[in-house]
């Protein structure tokens, strides 16, 4: 990539496939992005850039590549593959491009050997959000690509009725009002996204599910 290429890259602004950081002094939260990208639709990861759009560049461009490199080596599970270019900038700086095409082999996780735990996320708009328990499994569905089969029977239609009636439903809601186990509710949601009868939309703070558009 070269300046020019770079600067319309940047006039665009961050969104679901781009992300700015300034400085690479946060490397756990460059891992986030790189295992979202990765979970959702891939993406680049610019460093050096503010979130004002300004084109700063990184002065230590060798050490923070190795730094960077080292985390993303040591902390992403399983293994994620992306490609790293520095743009060279006139004041002797770079910036860092971090490419990292969707994975095939979803789920991937920001992995914590020191806490023994693991945490997936996802592509939201311009945010990497941690993946819930109902996004992580059709990631693993998907991967799988396995047929889904499922029986309509009586929740499946309470479902289907709520969905006729409103926009979306949660886990718990569909719970609720079909008088199941939230476990029960969370897998017959997950199975009728990979049936693709639904579509699940990842949020911050509670999924939403709602019928598939074709």
């Amino acid at each position: 990539m070269d300046y020019r290429a770079l600067k319309e890259l940047v006039r665009q602004g961050e969104g679901t496939h781009l992300e700015f950081k300034l400085k690479s002094n946060h490397p756990e939260r460059i891992i986030r992005e790189i295992v979202a990208f990765a979970n959702t639709e891939g993406g680049k990861l610019l460093i050096g850039i503010g979130d004002d759009k300004s084109i700063q560049g990184l002065k230590h461009v060798d050490e923070d590549e190795y730094l960077l490199v080292r985390a993303i080596e040591r902390y992403c599970t399983p293994a994620i593959d992306y490609h790293l270019e520095r743009v060279p900038l006139a004041n002797e700086r770079d910036v860092l491009v971090i490419t990292v095409p969707e994975s095939e082999h979803k789920p991937h996780y920001v992995d914590d050997p020191t806490n023994d735990f693991r945490r997936a996320y996802v592509r939201v708009d311009d945010k990497a959000v941690q993946a819930s328990k109902e996004v992580r499994e059709i990631m693993k569905g998907e991967t799988a690509e396995r047929a889904v089969r499922f029986t309509y029977g009586d929740k499946e239609q309470t479902l289907m009725q709520h969905l006729d009636r409103n926009q979306s439903i949660t886990v718990d809601l569909f719970a609720n009002i079909a008088n199941i186990p939230r476990k029960m509710a969370s897998r017959t949601l997950v199975l009728l996204v990979l049936a693709n009868v639904l579509e699940i939309h990842p949020n911050e703070t509670v999924d939403r599910f709602t019928t598939r558009v074709e």
